[in-house]
């Protein structure tokens, strides 16, 4: 594994317990998905993971994580990402103030020679081309699809080894969803980028990942390959939408469902 979280409590303002005792690993050069409803937890994992927590009145009180075999709970933000661990928060953060190249070469601080984020920086535009042609422009004044690239080129500067995703699809079209996740692909695969991907659309998650997890408060209910989840017949009623017959199916119509016991076995 290059990531290992292990049995790991977080508790916020030293009152609200938000993850019991979850596990859960994610294997280099792999996709994983985190799935769940909204609560479950899972941007507390990633923030847990990428050492923001500390910054927020959150607390790893129990369990461990490990990042290359090292433990790496109680490092600090900045320490985590020169170990090779950046996050993408969702709701697209960028530094409104400074253009497009600025909010990548700040990104782009870990490297030691102008030459190497000049390198980088050609390598993201490859992939996002659209930031290119606007890298002079304040990214306070690009698109919504724009600043999700802006925020995963960023990502991209810090070479990371192991990159975290937070809803990337969030408040995007439906054709710039799917662009936005070919790109995700194409990173994985071409740049050896492992990537723990937080997403509530369920079934775009899955059609990229290898692996996925399913949490529920705060913890993980059911992890397995994606295509045994797909087959899940769980999965498919509360997680992709459809019934055990093929349709589809409301989530209000189940809210009311207690979950099987076989999920917490």
């Amino acid at each position: 594994m290059l990531l290992s979280v292990n049995n790991i409590e977080v508790i916020y303002d030293d009152v609200i317990l938000v993850l019991k005792g979850l596990s859960l690993g994610v294997k280099e050069g792999q996709i994983v998905a985190l799935l769940g409803a909204n609560g479950a937890g899972k941007t507390t994992v990633l923030k847990a993971i990428s050492g923001i927590l500390k910054t927020e009145e959150g607390e790893v009180t129990d369990g461990t994580i490990t990042f290359m075999g090292e433990k790496i709970n109680g490092l600090d933000p900045e320490e985590i990402v020169e170990r090779g661990i950046f996050q993408v928060m969702e709701g697209r953060r960028v530094f409104e103030k400074l253009s497009v190249e600025e909010n990548l070469i700040a990104a782009g601080h870990t490297r030691k020679y102008r030459r190497e984020i000049r390198e980088i920086e050609e390598v993201v535009f490859g992939y996002f081309p659209r930031l290119r042609e606007r890298r002079d422009a304040l990214a306070g004044n690009l698109s919504g699809g724009e600043q999700q690239m802006l925020v995963i080129g960023r990502a991209l500067m810090a070479q990371p080894k192991l990159m975290l995703l937070d809803e990337p699809s969030l408040g995007l079209s439906p054709l710039l969803v799917g662009e936005i996740f070919n790109i995700i692909e194409k990173i994985n695969s071409e740049q050896s980028t492992t990537i723990l991907l937080v997403e509530q659309n369920a079934r775009l998650a899955l059609s990229i990942a290898h692996y996925g997890y399913i949490m529920e408060n705060g913890r993980v209910v059911l992890d397995d390959t994606v295509a045994r989840l797909k087959d899940n017949e769980d999965v498919k009623r509360f997680y992709l939408g459809l019934t055990d017959v093929g349709k589809r199916r409301s989530y209000r119509d189940v809210k009311h469902y207690k979950r099987r016991k076989r999920w917490l076995t």
